[in-house]
């Protein structure tokens, strides 16, 4: 007997339906009133990337416009590199990168706790690997902040890193912590890591400070392999 394949309520939208939204034109090959048998294939992401992608001072997160006033707060550069799963440097791998200022606050419409915002703080920036896997950044140092409704607990100090590199289907997202912070040992997030190599993974190394008496924060990221950087991939 042959096969009938009854198609998912999710994989078409009736027309009949449609006809009733006023100036919405049904389109036959737009809206199939059977689900499509032909899937578009994967294809790799790349090449990659425009060096023009990047912008003077992206890679400045406590600066609004390159040359004018900086942020409030303890100034950090964080660096580091990207490597395979053998241990070889990712060049041209896009780091992208975003946190809270000084008082723990994020400049986005659902960040609604009371802290202020500080206009000279970008918060957010994107640089390009080097020939060997390097990446660089100027920040502050992130606040820690609550998080209402979920019993109110605090998020320890953190910055939020996203990669894209060749050969990596979506992009990769995971966090950066800072050594000696109390509030590491108790945030759900980070110790719903079991593996506590891994855990331990994202806390960056503090090095010496820099002539400018900027603190240095090196976090090295692993895409793949036994030694992978934990992520949550982003649906």
């Amino acid at each position: 007997m042959a096969e009938t394949t009854i198609p998912h309520p999710s994989v078409y939208v009736s027309k009949k339906r449609l006809e009733l939204i006023k100036g919405y034109r049904v389109h036959e090959t737009r809206t199939p009133e059977q689900p499509v048998s032909v899937v578009t294939p994967f294809q790799t992401i790349g090449p990659f990337f425009p060096k023009a992608l990047i912008r003077e001072g992206d890679d400045d997160l406590a600066c609004v416009t390159p040359g004018g006033p900086r942020a409030q707060g303890v100034p950090i550069n964080v660096s580091g590199r990207v490597f395979d799963d053998r241990g070889r440097p990712v060049r041209g791998a896009l780091v992208e990168v975003w946190q809270a200022n000084k008082w723990g606050k994020y400049d986005h419409p659902v960040d609604i706790t009371p802290e202020p915002l500080d206009g000279n703080f970008k918060g957010c920036g994107r640089m390009l690997t080097d020939s060997d896997g390097r990446y660089f950044f100027r920040s502050i140092k992130p606040g820690a902040y609550p998080n209402p409704g979920y019993d109110n607990w605090y998020r320890p100090p953190h910055i939020h890193f996203s990669i894209f590199a060749a050969g990596v289907q979506c992009r990769l997202i995971t966090q950066m912590y800072f050594p000696g912070e109390e509030l590491n040992d108790i945030d759900p997030i980070l110790n719903g890591i079991k593996d506590l190599a891994a855990r331990a993974s994202l806390i960056s190394r503090q090095l010496t400070a820099s002539p400018a008496n900027e603190l240095q924060h090196e976090f090295n990221i692993v895409l793949r392999g036994r030694h992978e950087t934990p992520f949550s991939i982003d649906p």
